[in-house]
């Protein structure tokens, strides 16, 4: 009895908790930021990120409508102590303030000042630190509307009785160490939100959806193998340091952007590291041993990817940073086909995809990106005849049940045996399976917790990309939203395989769950990819990122310049 009632608490917790971040990050209206005005003839432009495009493009952040200005003609930059630069995007007109043309390396732009734009005079008005907190009191704090210690009480909750669940099913030995790793977690999880409301921040949503996956992924490891709890348990604490710590290195634009190089180098070296002393396992050469703890390097690379891609921004629109991260891309992929981790190359080379296009906004560079990775991995298909199986078995996999589908049809018949409510935490047979607590851990949740828990695991990180998306489109710089928009791009692509792939919908790849999955590299990158998706929320009271007014409060003019939302411009 007490069984069933905790499956239907489960499941009511789960809906409800879910909806609750649904309202506050997606449903809610909030504000985007002003840190400028462009003021042309009668109409009066507010710059709402740090990178404004100007042209003729329907997408542009200032759009002038007159056949002297380019489709993409300047870019108006912020820097992270309020000072302006105007750069010309290769336009035909070109961009002159007084009697200087802007070059390579751009122009300043003072308050005041006129820019012409191919014989369009723009009037650039900053906002002082004074004006601006002003607007920011008018804006929305993030979890005004949906208290997010209510979201994370029920949280608490979920845990408790899942934990309750885990006392029915461990041996008296194991529940020790699972009930002290379950207690320490929730510590953790408040323990978290304390920093953040001591860092101002009001916003909590991202951080307890994490928790939730992160709840799953320890009752998984409890189910599977009790006895590394304390391990989990301290890779989640790192985890959730190395969030915070990379977080608070983000806060702050030009300091993240000049370590590019840095990491760079970084993620080249581990790759290499990787290549010459990894051993092979089932065909793939991806994990390293050291001190007697072993470790994917890929998986640590990808949030430097991320990083790198992200950072190619240093020059506005300049191609030359675009070709070196084509180079960066291709060492990497290339190195994981050679130690034959063609599902993370494949996450790799589709994150690309979408950096190159959010950097670069062209199809043929998609286009070609595409065509050559075609022929990539027809080569690697015909060079790695393992790679050939997992296609060959794709779709056929009850053919072969004793052998080439011996993962996958279990991994099916499990998660249609745990129905709709599961059996109950550590009561199902799957995870006896090799690799069902990270290549099959949808079906093993699904069998343990039911499929609508399944769903809504699911549900949690496709509600973590569209409110990625959402700030990408108003975000105050390009960095951070390039960044968070990569971020989820890779984890929903390795969710995909990893969900599609054990149900045989996909090849299997044998990836893992992001955060749900047993491994403490996986769940150190993917709380690190969290840290770019925080640093993109420009909710008020919510964002990683310093509000950049505050920095320099000498920045802009003395003076109030609401005279710029009405009225006419003053001649400087």
């Amino acid at each position: 009895m007490i069984l069933i009632l905790s499956k239907y608490v489960l499941i009511l917790l789960s809906i409800a908790l879910i909806v609750r971040c649904i309202r506050s990050m997606l449903s809610e209206h909030y504000e985007p930021e002003v840190w400028g005005y462009l003021r042309h003839g009668n109409d009066t432009f507010a710059l709402t990120h740090w990178e404004n495009l100007i042209g003729r493009a329907l997408n542009a952040d200032v759009r002038l409508v007159d056949p002297g200005v380019s489709r993409v003609h300047a870019v108006l930059r912020r820097g992270s102590r309020g000072t302006w630069r105007v750069y010309d995007i290769f336009s035909k007109g070109g961009v002159w303030i007084k009697s200087a043309k802007a070059g390579p390396g751009g122009l300043p732009v003072e308050d005041g000042d006129v820019i012409n734009v191919g014989g369009q005079r723009l009037r650039f008005r900053a906002v002082t630190p004074e004006k601006w907190e002003k607007l920011e009191k008018k804006r929305t704090s993030a979890g005004r509307r949906v208290s997010p210690a209510v979201t994370l009480l029920e949280l608490t909750v979920f845990q408790l009785f899942l934990l309750l669940q885990h006392a029915m099913s461990a041996s008296p030995e194991d529940l020790k160490a699972i009930a002290l790793a379950w207690v320490a977690l929730i510590a953790l999880q408040w323990a978290c939100y304390n920093a953040m409301r001591f860092l101002n921040r009001s916003g909590f949503e991202i951080e307890t959806l994490a928790f939730y996956l992160t709840t799953l992924g320890m009752s998984v490891v409890a189910s599977s193998v009790p006895g590394d709890m304390l391990k989990q348990l301290v890779l989640t604490m790192a985890a959730v340091v190395l969030f915070v710590l990379l977080g608070l290195w983000l806060r702050k634009l030009e300091r993240a952007v000049a370590a590019r190089f840095t990491v760079e180098v970084v993620a080249l070296g581990l790759m290499a590291v990787n290549i010459v002393f990894s051993d092979a396992v089932l065909g793939a050469r991806n994990w390293l041993v050291f001190a007697g703890f072993s470790f994917q390097p890929s998986e640590l690379v990808k949030v430097g990817y991320i990083y790198v891609g992200a950072s190619t921004l240093d020059k506005v629109f300049r191609k030359r940073d675009l070709y070196s991260f084509i180079l960066f891309s291709g060492f990497c992929v290339v190195s994981l086909a050679l130690i034959g981790d063609f599902g993370t190359a494949l996450i790799f080379f589709i994150t690309f995809l979408v950096i190159s296009y959010l950097r670069s906004g062209s199809i043929a560079t998609v286009l070609l990106a595409v065509t050559g990775a075609g022929m990539a991995g027809f080569l690697a298909v015909s060079i790695k005849p393992y790679i050939a199986r997992r296609f060959s078995t794709w779709g056929h996999v009850w053919e072969d049940v004793y052998g080439a589908g011996f993962q996958q049809t279990r991994a099916i018949s499990a998660a249609a045996a745990g129905g709709l409510y599961g059996k109950g935490a550590g009561a199902g047979w799957l995870k006896g399976i090799f690799a069902a607590n990270t290549d099959m851990v949808f079906a093993l949740i699904c069998e343990e917790q039911g499929l609508i828990i399944g769903v809504i695991m699911v549900a949690a990180m496709l509600t973590l990309a569209f409110f990625a998306v959402r700030t990408a489109r108003q975000g105050r710089s390009a960095f951070y939203s390039i960044a968070a928009c990569a971020a989820m791009s890779m984890l929903l692509v390795q969710l995909a395989m990893n969900v599609f792939g054990s149900l045989d919908l996909l090849p299997f790849t044998g990836v893992t769950f992001p955060f749900v999955s047993k491994g403490g590299t996986s769940l150190l990158s993917s709380w690190m990819m969290m840290a770019f998706i925080k640093s993109a929320d420009n909710r008020r009271d919510a964002s990683f990122a310093v509000n950049a007014a505050l920095e320099d409060r000498s920045a802009g003019r003395d003076e109030d310049s609401s005279d710029w939302e009405v009225g006419q411009p003053r001649e400087k």
